[in-house]
């Protein structure tokens, strides 16, 4: 299986998701989207207070990713 069909069966609930990640989202069962958003909110910073506002939050997660080799 490749990595991008691997990342979609595993689709997440996302701050701006791929149209491809909406699509796989929508297949999903709805108790299967329930239980995804349950396992991305039982994240430990899920419960850290932030001053961010949701504007910040978005212009985060629209920044590019940068990785790391090795």
């Amino acid at each position: 299986m490749s990595d991008a069909t691997n990342k979609l069966t595993r689709v997440m609930p996302s701050t701006i998701p791929s149209e491809a990640e909406l699509v796989a989202w929508a297949a999903l069962l709805r108790d299967e989207q329930v239980r995804r958003y349950r396992e991305a909110l039982a994240d430990p910073d899920c419960g850290t207070p932030t001053d961010d506002t949701m504007s910040d939050i978005l212009a985060a997660a629209q920044q590019p990713v940068v990785t790391r080799n090795g």
